[in-house]
């Protein structure tokens, strides 16, 4: 792995391959763990597994040995709610010269781990399953780096901070460094039972089994900066605490279940690393955006995850909004590309950002970021009618729209531009590596540039601003707003049209030609309805022609384009979120067979990922009879928006929307897929008290609604 720049873009490239594509992944606020299938934690491969906290890693290296050998690996898993990491290990044959000390399966090693507060704890328990006493050692070997992220992902520094040596103490053991932002970080080790023998960071535990005995032992790691708490919380107490808070949310919150076990199974799987990701802040809660490199806030990530999740989740738009709003620029920071009412791209920890070393502390370079705020204020107060939360950030969203009159269209053309960030990225929306936008030569387009997706968030932004002036009793604002949002409508649709292509162009360049690229940006047209309708079929063709869709999903550019490569990252890789977008714009326009296509495409594409889970990309090659898509080597998994892309298409499906002001429930145009047949919505909040349950049902070529539970004074309505 490394981070680079190239171009003044930061980037990551892979320069090893994957060892184990298997990764066993856990996270609880600002600490997240990547393990291998054996539970350690092992300088291989990509290098990027770890204890991760606050931005820094503070377990480099965690392994466990028997003997002086590696395990036999059995099985290993993650339960349904991303709580609980099982593996199941037993011993090999080992030897003493050539005398057989202990026959190979005779031990079964059961390594138990979950994450809590900012710790790691650890439940091993050994059986001997063999007919004879057992004695054998265990060893486990453990270091920290303490790199930051960036450092993980490659990029060098010129200087470190100091290392102290381990301090060991009976049972506890600890490792430090001392940053040169002046912060103290440490990871301290507690075990059950003191060590037989220890040297430097290798910990040996001697055991005597009687057969049909077992024998545990319990370890922690605490990360911290500064001080420590102390001695860990207890390892059963800890997992039944937390497994008994999560079965009250789950219970209280909604459910899905569907006629489609398979279904059911990727869609679980969706749910629940949604909510691993989620993080307590001050503001409510936030989605980061993936592991491992995006275990952060982004902004744009951030949005699109809670507009997919809104049907379900709409506490989670209002923690979003918040959070940013709370960190809206306010001035003009060029380091930081903030401009006053700009929402913010993402924010780090860590000490390089702390340091200035990277611009990612709290950077502002997004050109989409801005409207998506907006957009999602809007469709935050029709899903709730939370007028009062409204009222709150009307500041901000007022502030959001000054930025894109004043700063974000830059020449006064009516557009949305950005300029290239020398100190961060060259490329500010959703597709922002260094060379994703281009011209059909190939040659990267210069300049203040105006993309496809980018006009329709703000196009989107502005009605949705529009309504929200006439309910604060602004009316003339709303009906400039209004007005904005037809003209820029009328001017894209003529500017960004190509009638030889047949879609909407990539991009405008900084001298207003056109980047003539067919590319999965024109669905965003669609997801918005900024798109003619006329010219909104044309685009749903484009999109699922051979050139665009690779039968797992639609590429990132179609596959005669200059730049194409299935194996980049956006040039012609398969993306979740984008389908799901998409995807509900083709429902939206009522383009079904288009939609249903691409939704079972990329669910197909789930059946075949490791716990039918999504990750951020995939490779963009042509599906292939009997085989599996190519994964893409340094996919972040799970990777938040991509989660939600199940989720949004399914609302797509089912037409479902909300007046909740009204206390209305409204299916339009309900149309389930071929591989369902009937969806089940459990406890749906309409209002923030009231919910209801619902059977969605296909019956040949209709589909049916039947309230199995609802309040006397909510409403549902169905638009056939």
């Amino acid at each position: 792995m490394a981070v680079g720049r190239l171009r003044d873009s930061f980037f990551i490239v892979a320069t090893s391959t994957i060892i184990d594509p298997l990764r066993l992944i856990q996270k609880v606020g600002d600490i997240f763990g990547v393990y291998d299938r054996f539970g350690d934690i092992l300088p291989l491969g990509k290098k990027e597994q770890g204890l991760y906290y606050k931005g820094t890693r503070y377990l480099s290296h965690f392994e466990l040995r028997i003997n002086g050998h590696r395990p036999l690996f059995l099985s290993s898993n993650m339960d349904e709610d991303n709580v609980l990491m099982t593996v199941d290990l037993t011993n090999p044959d080992i030897y003493s010269g050539e005398r057989l000390l202990l026959r190979r399966d005779s031990i079964h090693i059961l390594r138990s781990r979950l994450l809590a507060g900012n710790r790691l704890l650890e439940h091993l328990r050994l059986r001997n399953f063999g007919e004879e006493e057992a004695r054998f050692r265990v060893q486990f070997g453990i270091d920290s780096d303490f790199e930051d992220i960036f450092e993980v992902r490659g990029l060098k520094r010129l200087r470190k901070g100091e290392f102290s040596g381990p301090e060991h103490s009976g049972r506890e053991f600890r490792l430090s460094y001392e940053g040169l932002d002046d912060v103290k970080r440490s990871c301290a080790f507690f075990f059950s039972r003191a060590p037989d023998a220890e040297g430097g960071s290798a910990f040996e535990f001697e055991f005597v089994l009687k057969a049909g005995h077992g024998e545990e032992l319990y370890i922690s790691a605490e990360c911290a900066e500064g001080g420590l708490a102390g001695k860990p919380p207890e390892f059963q107490e800890t997992l039944k605490e937390t497994k008994s808070r999560l079965g009250s949310l789950k219970k209280a919150g909604p459910g899905v279940a569907t006629s489609n076990d398979r279904f059911n199974v990727s869609v679980t799987r969706a749910l629940a690393d949604i909510n691993m990701m989620l993080t307590d802040t001050e503001h409510g809660l936030f989605p980061y955006g993936g592991i491992p490199w995006f275990c952060t806030p982004f902004g744009r990530d951030g949005i699109i995850t809670a507009i997919e999740t809104l049907w379900l989740k709409p506490e989670l738009a209002r923690g979003v909004l918040k959070y940013l709003a709370a960190r809206q620029a306010t001035e003009v920071d060029r380091r930081k590309a903030a401009e006053p009412g700009k929402i913010m791209h993402e924010s780090r920890q860590g000490e390089m950002a702390a340091l200035d070393e990277i611009p990612f502390g709290l950077y502002y370079g997004s050109v989409d970021s801005t409207p998506l705020f907006v957009m999602l204020a809007g469709l935050y107060w029709r899903r709730t009618g939370d007028t009062a939360t409204i009222k709150k950030l009307w500041k901000n969203i007022e502030a959001a729209l000054l930025w894109m009159d004043r700063y974000g269209d830059s020449d006064n053309d009516g557009f949305l531009e950005y300029t290239p960030h020398a100190r961060g990225l060259r490329n500010q929306g959703w597709k922002d590596s260094q060379d994703s936008v281009f011209h059909s030569d190939g040659t990267l387009a210069e300049g203040s540039i105006a993309l496809c997706e980018v006009q329709a968030y703000m196009y989107a932004a502005k009605k949705e601003a529009a309504a929200l002036a006439s309910l604060l009793g602004k009316e003339k604002l709303g009906e400039r707003l209004s007005d904005e949002a037809r003209e820029l409508k009328k001017k894209f649709n003529e500017l960004f049209w190509d009638e030889e292509l047949g879609t909407y162009i990539l991009a405008l360049d900084g001298r207003k030609k056109p980047c003539r690229v067919v590319s999965s940006n024109a669905g965003h047209a669609l997801f918005t309805g900024i798109a003619d309708a006329d010219k909104a079929r044309r685009v749903a063709d484009t999109l699922l022609s051979e050139e665009l869709f690779s039968g797992w999903g639609i590429r990132t550019v179609g596959a005669k384009e200059a730049r194409y490569n299935p194996m980049s990252y956006h040039n012609g890789s398969v993306w979740p979120h984008d389908n799901a977008l998409t995807a509900f714009g083709l429902a939206s326009y009522g383009f079904l067979k288009h939609f249903e296509k691409v939704f079972a495409g990329v669910f197909d594409a789930s059946l075949h990922m490791e716990f039918h889970r999504l990750p951020e990309l995939f490779c963009g090659f042509h599906r292939r009879n009997g085989a599996a898509p190519t994964l893409y080597p340094v996919a972040c998994s799970p990777q938040t928006w991509a989660s939600g892309a199940l989720l949004f298409m399914l609302q797509a499906a089912l037409g479902i929307y909300f007046e909740a002001g009204k206390g209305m429930v409204i299916f339009k145009q309900p149309e389930l897929p071929s591989f369902l047949t009937s969806v089940y919505l459990k406890n749906l909040m309409v209002t923030q008290k009231k919910g209801v349950d619902i059977l969605v049902s296909r019956y040949g070529e209709d589909v049916t609604i039947e309230a199995l539970k609802k309040p006397a004074d909510v409403n549902i309505l169905i638009i056939k």
